[in-house]
């Protein structure tokens, strides 16, 4: 279960038991993909037709033949998290951001099968179709969890993988099963599937946003419109619900030891999603990994410190003179197989 699908599991928990199943109000329609291109599509948007009926939406910034920075969001987020960090990455990148399948403008058809090995799957097609061979790798949260899961079965195309309050350790056992059982049984089940995908989600998910920040009043009228919106779009709502336990790889220590492009892990101490442990278990894990924690983040740094945040990621990559997009220098690493996966739905 990643982070922000909790997060909404455990808001509808709530809001279950305040107002009871029957009181739920009716969730608003599908929103045109014209009409979210038209409020949310960004002057670098670009779109990518691939195999599969995937039409991608991504956007490309800064200099064409600089070094590229590719930015990868987290669930049921997309390109916007980043604009904190677009303008002055720019300055000194090419930036490269996109939505995946079930988030954002991308389209997707509604059976596409979200997942780790998908998302990392995807991630290639895009950079290799934009004749980009070298990157360094940003992703939060889920897009962390696709982010060093592509290091391990692409180690040679990347010149750094930065984890940005990264999902990917599995949570441990709660005494009692508390705490949002409820949620997780509807999202586990058809007809509690049924019901998520028919119920207004915008009161669940403007809660769940200030849950996510350390200082709630930074959540904006905007950014909640926002990720309501665009979670009406087309098929979003069958990928996204369509998502399984099984589909996420998990992370090991033997896994992370494999890792040895240079890292950097960022994290907020006050993430309530992904607790500060799992990123220090990143940093303790990778060899040679950076951890700054900052006191007055949650699960998003990019979002709610954006100004400092990327300081601190180009003040990392800056020395590492990194290379334009050019030839691989070696063959590619392990396949998913290798890593190991959540049992069970």
């Amino acid at each position: 279960m990643t982070a922000l699908l909790k997060i909404l599991a455990l808001g509808l928990a709530g809001l279950i038991a305040v107002v009871g199943i029957g009181g739920l109000a009716l969730r608003e329609g599908v929103v045109p993909y014209a009409t979210l291109e038209q409020r949310y599509a960004s002057p670098d948007s670009r779109y990518l037709d691939l195999p599969g009926g995937l039409h991608v939406h991504y956007r490309d910034t800064g200099p064409a033949a600089g070094p590229v920075v590719v930015l990868v969001h987290g669930f049921a987020d997309s390109t916007a998290t980043w604009d904190g960090w677009v303008a002055p990455l720019s300055a000194h990148y090419r930036v490269i951001s996109l939505d995946l399948p079930g988030h954002g403008l991308t389209r997707a058809p509604r059976n596409w099968p979200a997942g780790t090995a998908s998302y990392a799957a995807l991630l290639d097609q895009v950079v290799t179709r934009l004749g980009v061979d070298r990157f360094a790798l940003v992703g939060n949260s889920m897009g962390g969890s696709v982010a060093w899961n592509y290091a391990l079965i692409h180690p040679a195309r990347l010149t750094a993988l930065v984890l940005v309050d990264a999902a990917g350790w599995p949570e441990p056992q709660r005494k009692g099963g508390g705490g949002g059982a409820l949620a997780f049984q509807l999202l586990r089940t058809p007809w509690g599937r049924w019901l998520l995908s028919r119920v207004d989600l915008r009161p669940v998910i403007a809660d769940g946003l200030r849950k996510a920040f350390h200082d709630p009043s930074r959540v904006t009228d905007g950014m909640i419109n926002r990720f309501n919106d665009l979670s009406h779009a087309p098929d979003h709502p069958a990928i996204i619900l369509g998502m399984q336990d099984r589909s996420w790889v998990i992370a090991t220590p033997e896994a992370m030891a494999r890792i040895h492009t240079p890292t950097l892990v960022l994290h907020g101490a006050d993430d309530r999603l992904i607790p500060l442990e799992s990123g220090r278990r990143f940093a303790a894990t990778i060899p040679g990994a950076k951890l700054i924690v900052y006191p007055d983040s949650g699960h998003t740094p990019q979002m709610e410190i954006p100004a400092r945040s990327v300081a601190d990621l180009m003040a990392f990559l800056g020395p590492m003179n990194l290379a334009p997009s050019g030839a691989r220098p070696q063959a590619d690493g392990p396949s998913p197989a290798t890593l190991s996966t959540p049992s069970g739905a």
